[in-house]
């Protein structure tokens, strides 16, 4: 049987810097694959579909919803985001790994899917070097209101307390180092004895 590929969900709160840090070893790591998420809001400048996401109308997005077609979905400042699970399991079939940049409301949405695969997600949640220095990096993003700024930094506290939740810890306090132990969890995963029934056999 063929080795399947290994799901690794990334979570954090806003402000730990998940997404440049996926991307700095994505840009390094080109046999990764990252599920693109599909949302209903419109392209920034310099996004592309399929790349960036895949940018559907509300109509589509409900559609999909409504077919089951998302391992998880969720709407976030009036527009909606989502994983397609055919895309993940295509990937994971054909023997690669893929990654996904995700909240902790995410994560607990595959956790309770029951498909075969998405249980055995590998789990990786990023730290802030501490949580002075997060509500530091929240409130240098200049971009709400106190009352907003208030709401985020207390969400973001909420969600560290999750922490524990995870299969692996990492703390994001220079991109490489964090990089780097991020590739040494993808490597480590495949070393492990994953049962041999599923494909998964360790390397």
């Amino acid at each position: 049987m063929a080795k399947r590929g290994i799901f690794f969900l990334v979570a954090g709160p806003a402000g730990v810097g998940k997404t440049t840090l996926l991307q700095h070893v994505l840009d390094r790591e080109k046999d990764w694959v990252k599920a693109v998420s599909v949302t209903t809001r419109k392209p920034r400048p310099g996004e592309q579909d399929g790349v960036s996401y895949h940018f559907w109308n509300d109509e589509q997005f409900g559609e999909a919803a409504q077919r089951g077609e998302f391992m998880e979905f969720a709407r976030v400042h009036e527009h909606f985001y989502g994983t397609q699970s055919s895309f993940v399991e295509e990937k994971l079939a054909a023997g690669l790994d893929v990654v996904k940049d995700i909240d902790v409301q995410g994560v607990d949405q595959i956790r309770r899917l029951k498909q075969f695969a998405y249980p055995k997600a590998v789990t990786i949640f990023i730290l802030p070097p501490s949580k002075d220095e997060l509500h530091a990096r929240l409130k240098g993003r200049r971009s709400e209101d106190a009352g907003s700024l208030a709401l985020r930094i207390a969400a973001a506290d909420h969600e560290m307390e999750r922490a524990p939740d995870y299969d692996y810890w990492v703390v994001n306090d220079s991109v490489e180092v964090a990089a780097a132990k991020l590739k040494a969890i993808r490597l480590a995963e495949h070393c492990r004895n994953r049962g041999g029934s599923d494909g998964n056999e360790g390397t």
